[in-house]
């Protein structure tokens, strides 16, 4: 029946040509040329010199690196607690100019402000002495953070203790006023 089919369809039911004979990959045991086959006991004086000439240093988890952090930061502050008031000395630092029951900080400040918009809020409720905005000193350490012209607070020092308890007490309740 096969004898119908046109040519190309017998050509499918063709016979393959046969493979092409290679020599086997391996040798017969005589005609090997590798090294006896042995046991492991030929290895046993090397290990043991490995052994005895093997350093070893164990490396820190991630878990024994987060508890050291953790353990460092808590003797750092520990240390800040017992050794800073021992090193703290507001009367000999150069910055710090003035009384403090005549001080005033001003928190939450904006940016644009400046010292003249401080003198005009804070002068109606006396003279003023001094008034110093914070600018930010280590700006050449931080070369990526976005410049601001000062940081956000000032200290205003009046000329009368009297002076500056009438703003505390007038003028936060004037403002509170204003912001409701």
């Amino acid at each position: 029946m096969t004898d119908k089919l046109p040519p190309n369809l017998l050509a499918l039911f063709a016979p393959r040509p046969p493979l092409r004979w290679l020599e086997h990959p391996d040798h017969a045991p005589e005609r090997r040329r590798t090294a006896p086959i042995d046991g492991v006991a030929a290895f046993l004086p090397e290990l043991q010199h490995y052994k005895e000439t093997d350093k070893y240093e164990p490396t820190e988890s991630w878990l024994q690196a987060r508890d050291r952090k953790k353990r460092e930061k808590n003797e750092a502050v520990q240390e800040l607690i017992t050794e800073g008031p021992k090193n703290y000395k507001p009367n000999e630092d150069p910055n710090i100019r003035g009384d403090a029951f005549k001080t005033m900080i001003v928190a939450r400040l904006s940016y644009e402000a400046d010292e003249r918009d401080l003198e005009r809020e804070f002068g109606r409720f006396g003279p003023i002495e001094r008034i110093r905005i914070v600018k930010d000193s280590h700006t050449h350490e931080k070369p990526n953070k976005k410049k601001k012209p000062h940081r956000g607070y000032a200290f205003v020092v009046f000329e009368r203790e009297k002076d500056m308890r009438a703003y505390t007490i007038f003028g936060a309740a004037a403002l509170k006023l204003a912001l409701s």
